[in-house]
């Protein structure tokens, strides 16, 4: 019996059939009738390469006219063109064109394309995923899967973390038992992803098709379609876009996904970028008893941002920042740096991301390095004699240990600092070893009490702090700065064009009045 179906299969092709029946034939097969169905829809896409190399395919017969008569032409026509080219001081003047255009075309072809920040879009989840730090710890006693020391170990957490008491946790992690299914991780991509989406297309009037590139990054999550493919759908985005997902990059792949945008929108003209920015807690929590797995439990919460970019010259006019530099240092190649953020299974198999006792200080060895690149970028010559006449002396001197290594004051290159909320100690730290003042790290806290740690979108929450609270004016200069798993630290520089006014959707639109508020040992104090 189990050789039935192919002899039949052979017999059935071996007929040979009219057209309706070869139609019918493949429309069974699932393959389409393509000499019925090719329409204008089908052949849009064909029209416009057409029209974006309308201009090559037109100079191809100009060429060819220009070879065939200049094929025409005698040795004697040309000596005689030559002699009174001479009489007439032509050559020079046409010599002299031609340097100029071409000095001009490479000129034009090679200077990098100025990159717009048009705006950007933050996720405000729904007020029933609030997550106070008594509910956290009761639904944490109530699911069964922690031991005491392990609840003792999250409650001291949570009280020194700098978390608020509304920050949000996804559904599924509100459930009692929590259910941490693939069904309820794509829910929580859905809503976060298409939330910052809705409100950046709402408050831009953009055309879902018009975009040309999307980058998407999310570092734990990472399903089969992609991410990048479920926005696709869900917006039905044209068919010759370039997407792209990176995955497994940390909390500074926003920086990463701006400068693969920003890649791209060199290459490719009139074109529009968006890159999205999150992390999904719903498969990424940790059931065991580990306490170095336990700390991003108390620190990662619910959040995702949508940023448009765009290097078309005529959104300069509506764009809120222009770009100006992206510094990358990546320590990998260090074993202790490359392990001090590991995702891996305990002693009893549970998967978690383990942080290691070391993680400040390379993070502070990864940011020395960030920070002695982006320098000369954006120091004024003033700081940047000062630092090289430090480094000298160290180098010099034999009482080298004596001198002191110069920090140069970042405060006179930037007016703005939005230093990823990965923790109280990493801004802590950050604060001192640059010499900020409370008011430039206010942004970092505000956010990290608000909506805590949401990974590689904190940076632009703390930017619409920044809009929110009416500082950002025309020819300041914002500093975004992130640390990754890697171990990464990534920085974006931008310069404001405008004054800039908060968008409609903020996240932080019904409590800014509630801000800043001050963190006294972990306690937030109304100011």
């Amino acid at each position: 019996m189990g050789g039935g179906g192919p002899i039949e299969n052979c017999s059935e092709e071996a007929i040979p059939l009219n057209g309706e029946q070869q139609q019918q034939r493949r429309g069974r097969r699932g393959l389409p009738d393509f000499l019925q169905s090719v329409n204008l829809r089908h052949v849009k896409l064909g029209y416009h390469y057409l029209v974006s190399h309308l201009l090559a395919l037109l100079l191809i017969p100009l060429m060819a006219a220009i070879l065939v008569e200049a094929s025409r032409v005698s040795p004697d026509d040309l000596r005689r063109l030559w002699l009174s080219l001479q009489q007439d001081h032509l050559i020079s003047v046409l010599v002299a064109s031609a340097f100029l255009v071409f000095a001009s075309t490479a000129y034009l072809s090679t200077r990098p394309r100025p990159i717009y920040l048009v705006d950007f879009a933050c996720y405000r989840p729904p007020d029933r995923l609030s997550a106070s730090s008594s509910r956290f710890i009761t639904h944490s006693r109530l699911c069964g899967q922690f031991d005491d020391s392990a609840l003792q170990f999250q409650e001291r957490i949570l009280v020194r973390s700098g978390l608020g008491e509304d920050t949000y946790l996804p559904d599924a992690l509100h459930s009692l038992p929590p259910v941490p299914s693939m069904s309820a991780a794509r829910q929580e991509a859905e809503a976060v992803m298409f939330g910052a989406l809705d409100s950046l297309f709402r408050n831009t009037s953009l055309n879902p098709r018009d975009i040309g590139i999307l980058v998407v990054n999310c570092s734990l999550f990472n399903p089969t379609p992609s991410l990048s493919a479920m926005i696709v759908n869900r917006y039905h985005l044209r068919g010759n876009i370039r997407t792209f997902n990176l995955g497994g990059m940390g909390c500074s792949a926003g920086v990463i996904s701006l400068d693969l945008a920003r890649d791209l929108l060199q290459v490719h003209r009139s074109t529009y970028a968006v890159v999205v920015s999150t992390e999904n807690i719903t498969q990424n929590w940790y059931f065991g008893n580990r306490k170095s797995m336990l700390i991003p439990n108390c620190l990662f919460r619910v959040g995702c941002s949508a940023v448009l970019l765009s290097n078309r010259p005529f959104d300069r006019s509506r764009a809120k920042y222009r770009l100006a530099h992206v510094v990358r240092t990546h320590r990998g190649a260090d074993d202790r740096a490359f392990r001090c953020v590991y995702q891996e299974e305990d002693n009893a198999g549970k998967v978690g991301v383990s942080l290691s006792k070391d993680l400040m200080a390379i993070a502070g060895e990864a940011l020395k390095v960030n920070i002695t690149t982006l320098g000369p970028l954006v120091l004024p010559v003033s700081e940047q004699l000062l630092f090289f006449a430090s480094l000298v002396a160290r180098k010099l001197l034999k009482s080298a240990a004596k001198v002191k290594p110069y920090i140069p004051d970042f405060k006179l290159a930037f007016e703005h600092f939005c230093i990823h909320a990965g923790g109280r100690a990493v801004i802590d730290e950050l604060e001192k070893n640059l010499h900020l003042l409370p008011s430039h790290v206010e942004a970092s806290r505000m956010t990290l009490h608000r909506f805590g740690n949401t990974s590689s979108s904190s940076i632009w929450y703390e930017l619409a702090y920044l809009e929110a609270k009416g500082r950002v004016h025309r020819r300041h200069r914002v500093w975004q700065i992130a640390f990754g798993s890697g171990f990464k630290c990534n920085s974006v520089v931008w310069h404001a064009l405008r004054n800039i006014r908060p968008s409609p959707g903020s996240p932080w639109e019904d409590c800014i009045s509630h801000y800043p508020v001050q963190i006294v040992d972990g306690f937030p104090q109304e100011s």
